[in-house]
């Protein structure tokens, strides 16, 4: 199991050398970044040579890139403009996808493995225009990626463009194979189910989100905080052949101290799945 920490739990205040210091004191030395410009502005150069010089003096590794979901900047949180790359007019779309450019031209600077890109927004009804959208989309984000070291993973959400089966479907009828999946088990939990679903994406799964709920909302809790089945998800995660990147994508601000029970959560992961039989 690789551990990787997003830093989603701070995705509200700017990523400043103190946050990283504290996550690298927590032995936490894999990230995830969450993309917003107010939380770390990826699209001005010196922004991004300045973040690859405070990882590389923490020795913290940035194991992938979280795609906005937002249009911000770097002097507010968020804006009510949402990013789709299915979007199906053209203008809006287009708006999208270089703003996901934007972000890919982040490896450039500080390497990072994979794009975790959702396909569409939270609720959003099934609409074959929006298919072909998100085709329209990811055949050029897929090239513009490849070319800098990235592979983009379609995550999981609570939408029907991105239940299990619709996302593999996608992907097999588009043909468009460098595309592989980032399973999310907390919307897994608030779909079909984490071991169904992963059951469905396992093969093309290449990171993971983990991250728990009471089956109503999309909390983002610490796992063993909700009602997700730790013991049967981290079962059917040890069916998959290979070690796969485990990543906390946590909001929880209740937690006193919650960089120190990230290690406990990771812990009991191990600790679970050493006990898995092989």
């Amino acid at each position: 199991m690789i551990r990787v920490f997003s830093t989603y739990l701070y995705f509200n205040q700017p990523l400043t050398p103190e946050v990283l210091r504290q996550i690298k004191a927590a032995e936490l030395n894999h990230l995830e970044i969450f993309a917003g410009r107010y939380h770390f502005d990826y699209a001005e150069r010196a922004s991004v040579q300045q973040m690859a010089d405070w990882l590389a003096d923490r020795e913290l590794h940035l194991h992938s890139v979280h795609s906005p979901i937002y249009l911000d900047d770097e002097s507010r949180r968020r804006s009510e403009h949402p990013i789709s790359i299915a979007e199906p007019e053209r203008v809006r779309r287009l708006e999208a996808v270089d703003e996901v450019k934007r972000v890919l031209e982040v490896a450039e600077v500080i390497p990072f493995r994979y794009l975790v890109q959702h396909l569409g927004l939270s609720h959003e009804l099934f609409d074959q225009r929006k298919f072909d959208a998100a085709f329209n989309s990811l055949e050029h984000l897929s090239v513009f990626a490849k070319q800098r070291g990235v592979t983009i993973a379609l995550e999981n959400i609570p939408n029907e463009l991105s239940t299990a089966a619709n996302l593999l479907a996608f992907i097999e009828q588009t043909h468009l194979r460098d595309l592989r999946i980032c399973f999310d088990a907390g919307h897994a939990h608030l779909e079909e189910g984490v071991a169904a679903a992963f059951s469905v994406l396992k093969e093309l799964v290449v990171t993971m989100h983990l991250h728990d709920n009471l089956g109503d909302r999309d909390a983002h809790l610490f796992p063993y905080e909700g009602s997700i089945d730790w013991d049967a998800a981290l079962k059917a995660f040890g069916q998959r052949e290979g070690e796969l990147p485990f990543v906390l994508e946590l909001k929880d601000h209740s937690v006193a101290e919650p960089l120190r029970q990230a290690q406990e959560v990771f812990r009991r992961f191990e600790i679970a799945l050493a006990a898995e039989p092989r």
